[in-house]
């Protein structure tokens, strides 16, 4: 399905019959790596869009911020579900969160997996790598992105040229990486955390135990500055949890959609 919002179309998939949830996928990714947990949740009404410049989502006029990527998500919400719980992996975490605290009339629920709300230096330099390498050797980037993503895998090593390969279709000519990578290494200079104070809505924490990129202190900085947090961990699983331990992944969010609190 698409839609339009301001200055682009958007590709989004619809599944199930229930309450609404909308579903951001991390960078590299699109949105068919929610299709297992959108089959698992066929009791509420799932929506998983692309976002600006992957899958079939296009860039647009892209500002390379965490900001326009959550007016985006803004805009999805007053356009098709209204208030909805939220669930963001990773990048899309960390824009569920922003919109949590910009806009609590349209967030019901949070849940963030494999989400940091600030990045060390270390991580704005892995980006800015990131992003000369796509610009300049696109193939060698390909080789890149398949050495990230074995680094996130803990048991399902058996599925890397799979997974990577997909990734790697996920993300086209490569500008929407960019841009996301540019709004992920803002997040340095200005961190995301500041502003999880003004969250009112439960936002449940998901974690891997295995996950080098988002490991547990991430979890620990956003749960001390949130009013209402909670924190699971995946066992056995790395950043792409839902490729390692799909079952317990999909449970965990799951959980977090049912719970009161």
């Amino acid at each position: 399905m698409r839609t339009r919002l301001d200055d682009i179309d958007v590709g989004y998939t619809r599944m199930g019959d229930g309450p609404p949830a909308v579903m951001l996928h991390g960078l590299a990714e699109d949105r068919n790596s929610w299709a297992d947990v959108q089959r698992r949740l066929s009791d509420f009404t799932t929506y998983a869009y692309d976002l600006r410049g992957h899958g079939e989502t296009e860039l647009g006029e892209a500002e390379g911020s965490l900001e326009q990527l959550g007016d985006d998500l803004i805009a999805f919400l007053e356009a098709l579900t209204g208030p909805a719980d939220c669930i963001g992996y990773s990048l899309g975490g960390a824009v569920v969160l922003w919109v949590a605290a910009k806009r609590p009339d349209l967030v019901t629920r949070a849940a963030v997996a494999g989400t940091s709300t600030v990045v060390g230096r270390r991580a704005v330099g892995f980006f800015r790598d990131r992003i000369e390498t796509i610009r300049s050797d696109f193939s060698g980037f390909a080789g890149a992105l398949k050495e990230d993503t074995r680094q996130q895998l803990v048991v399902a090593s058996d599925r890397l040229e799979e997974i990577a390969a997909r990734r790697l279709k996920a993300i086209g000519n490569g500008d929407g990486y960019v841009n996301a990578a540019r709004a992920m290494a803002r997040l340095n200079e200005d961190p995301l955390t500041e502003l999880l104070p003004e969250i009112t809505c439960p936002v449940h924490v998901i974690g891997g135990d295995g996950d080098v990129f988002c490991p547990r202190k991430a979890a620990e900085i956003m749960l001390g500055a949130l009013r209402h947090g909670t924190y699971h961990e995946v066992a056995r699983a790395g950043h792409l949890m839902s490729v390692d331990q799909p079952d317990a992944y999909a449970e965990a969010i799951r959980n977090a959609l049912e719970s009161s609190a």
